[in-house]
């Protein structure tokens, strides 16, 4: 019989899987969806990733509310909001994701496609991520975050529907969801374009539900009393570093839900590439470029670490628990990204500054 840690480690590679095929064969990816809204007016990659939040959301509260899920245990709803985290961590983050030209989940599809520049990427992702959680750039994580968070009453969590729960009472949580969830899906399906473009709904969807899966596996499948672990789900900032140590110490951890999701994404893009024919070895073209690709690492594995989260950790797995940290993050993360995109196509930051102050198009 599968010890719970095993367990968790299969679903963490099956949820992985998921989204690596939505990644290369229904063309996920955040980053992308960002350059084709700022630049392109393209909205569909954008609204298959709202459909993916409001899927996660749904189906995560009603993990919950069957008491199947706590997700009190989750890393999202501290009782502090960590703005310092999601502002800073987020536009560092977003600058990173720009230079690189994907993000940590984007990265282990690339790697699965034959990129040996995202194999780089991993590796300074992942060691980056290492320092700042438990390393050298730790320390002034911590000095930077703690005295820019702000502390709520130890009873209280940063979930909105607790925020709002002295309005509404104990409706807040049914209430806050249900607007969510439908002004997303609204949003999402309203003009009729991501509906015609089936990939990228079915994309959508499935990340949803696979966020979602990981909620379940790691509270209910994974469950041990003997050995508890914290309740999480998809993510791909830490778990890059954990996956680099824990294939530098076999012997000194065990393999979980997070390592197990790295490696589902790798394969998954790679059955994806070799069904459709596009797998093929790439690399960097020079020096300059291999410099901006380690460059956009490193900002992403310190500047996530300090969110807390990237675009899937905050964007879908956060948000689907109502913490007040998803939106403000993934803002900064745009913010970010448009300025980091903007500087990879002129060369100069002071014109990126300046449009994004602007918010022009």
């Amino acid at each position: 019989m599968l010890s719970p840690s095993a367990l968790t480690f299969i679903c963490g590679l099956l949820a992985g899987a998921v989204l690596g095929v939505a990644g290369r064969a229904g063309r996920f990816c955040t980053l992308a969806m960002l350059e084709d809204a700022f630049f392109g007016a393209d909205t569909r990659r954008l609204k298959s990733f709202a459909l993916a939040a409001a899927v996660a959301l749904v189906a995560t509260q009603l993990l919950a509310s069957f008491g199947v899920v706590d997700l009190s245990r989750s890393i999202y709803l501290t009782s502090s909001i960590p703005l310092g985290g999601a502002i800073l961590g987020g536009l560092l983050f977003g600058i990173g994701m720009a230079l690189v030209g994907t993000c940590g989940f984007g990265t282990l599809v690339r790697v699965g496609s034959g990129d040996l520049r995202a194999i780089v990427v991993f590796l300074v992702m992942g060691v980056s991520a290492l320092a700042a959680m438990r390393g050298l750039t730790g320390f002034l994580r911590i000095s930077l975050i703690e005295p820019l968070s702000l502390r709520l009453p130890e009873t209280m969590s940063q979930g909105i529907d607790v925020l709002l729960s002295s309005g509404l009472g104990s409706y807040a949580r049914p209430v806050v969801v249900s607007v969510l969830a439908v002004a997303l899906v609204a949003w999402a399906l309203a003009d009729g374009r991501l509906v015609r473009s089936p990939r990228l709904l079915l994309s959508g969807i499935a990340v949803g539900f696979a966020v979602a899966f990981g909620w379940f596996a790691t509270s209910w499948l994974g469950h041990d009393d003997f050995d508890p672990e914290r309740v999480a789900s998809l993510t791909f900032v830490a778990p890059l570093g954990n996956s680099v140590l824990y294939i530098a110490t076999l012997s000194g951890s065990h393999a979980d839900f997070a390592i197990g999701s790295v490696a589902g994404v790798i394969l998954g893009s790679f059955l994806a590439a070799m069904f459709s024919r596009v797998f093929r070895w790439e690399a960097c073209d020079d020096a300059r470029e291999l410099k901006r690709h380690m460059v956009g690492a490193l900002l992403m594995g310190t500047g996530g670490i300090m969110s807390m989260g990237c675009t899937i950790g905050q964007g879908l797995s956060a948000m689907s628990t109502l913490a007040l940290s998803a939106p403000i993050t993934m803002l900064a993360i745009a913010c970010g990204a448009r300025v980091g995109l903007e500087y990879t196509m002129t060369g100069e930051w002071r014109p990126a500054l300046r449009n994004l102050l602007r918010m022009q198009p």
